[in-house]
């Protein structure tokens, strides 16, 4: 570890991994901030399975968020520091439960604090279902990436794809799967694949690119991952797991967002057709719902990148001046 991340570490009144249970597992948790009278942002990552770029390894990382807030990173059950086989029948819901109960183990740690949620691509699903249930304990919520509903499956999405310069057998293949009446949940891992090949749904050439290089340098020297814990930030429990998946591939979460009652804002990158952003976009417009916005990043994709981090770090510099409305 370098002096420079030390000093961090050091400079910060709180910076500790907590042992908490969350659902039906015992889970570790990095809670790290300048003071411990700042809001506390709950971070929701992506993946599933995949804790970047805020994880529990990323102790001393990200002095810019911890001067303002008390970050609270978890590697959810599955992946990171919190490794494991996953329950075959594991489901979306028993994630609500997890997160549920970390926002009331952080409100429990910080009971004067106000508490916000922090959440990307699938931390989305996580967010929507947990801002109507646990309304009365959040300030806000940030979501990079909105999951909605026929996820991989919008009409922008199919359009990109057969509009790219994918060969034409992957584009008669996606075809006939779009004109099925159910949607094949197994091509569900080709439409990634494609999408990530031939075209800008997950990173767009025109936006600069963000320092992961030195994000996943800084993690693998974490105080507090051991070898196998840097291992499961790429391969871990959810390599065999389909029930995640499959629940996604189906999962509507229109009328989660249309009864939100606290700030909501989505921002969703100009190119991303994983979550369709024109499909965010037009509901957000049309739902009825005030407390619930959403932007459009230039030259954004569905993956968080630099456009996206600036604009989250303005979010964030809001929620620490107490200024965060829709």
């Amino acid at each position: 570890m370098n002096k420079e991340r030390k000093k961090v570490i050091d400079g910060n009144e709180i910076s500790e991994v907590v042992t908490v249970r969350l659902g039906k597992f015992e889970q570790k948790v990095l809670v790290e901030g300048k003071n411990s009278g700042l809001p506390v942002v709950i971070t929701l990552h992506g993946g599933p399975g995949n804790p970047l770029p805020f994880g529990v390894g990323c102790r001393g990382l990200f002095p810019e968020i911890t001067d303002k807030c008390i970050l609270v990173s978890w590697d959810q059950y599955g992946c990171g520091i919190n490794n494991g086989k996953l329950p075959e029948n594991i489901s979306i819901n028993d994630y609500v439960e997890m997160t549920s109960d970390l926002i009331d183990a952080m409100r429990k740690k910080f009971p004067a604090n106000k508490v916000y949620l922090l959440g990307m691509s699938w931390g989305s699903v996580l967010t929507a279902r947990v801002a109507v249930k646990k309304a009365y304990s959040l300030s806000g919520v940030i979501v990079y990436g909105q999951v909605l509903y026929r996820l991989l499956r919008s009409s922008d999405t199919k359009l990109a794809l057969v509009e790219s310069k994918a060969p034409a057998k992957i584009k008669n293949e996606i075809e006939s799967a779009f004109n099925k009446e159910e949607f094949p949940i197994d091509f569900a891992d080709k439409m990634t694949k494609y999408i990530a090949k031939y075209t800008n749904g997950y990173r767009n050439p025109n936006e600069a690119k963000s320092p992961a290089g030195k994000i996943i340098r800084g993690i693998f020297s974490s105080p507090d991952y051991k070898f196998g814990d840097f291992v499961a930030v790429f391969k871990n429990g959810y390599a065999n797991n389909r029930s995640i998946i499959n629940e996604l591939a189906n999962i509507d979460l229109r009328e989660d967002i249309k009864n939100i009652k606290v700030p909501y804002k989505i921002f969703q990158g100009e190119s991303d057709i994983v979550t369709s952003t024109y499909m965010i976009s037009e509901f957000v417009e049309n739902c009825g719902n005030p407390m619930v916005s959403c932007t459009m990043i230039k030259d954004g994709a569905h993956i968080l990148g630099i456009n996206g981090m600036n604009v989250i770090m303005k979010e964030l510099e809001l929620i620490s001046q107490d200024r965060f409305l829709v």
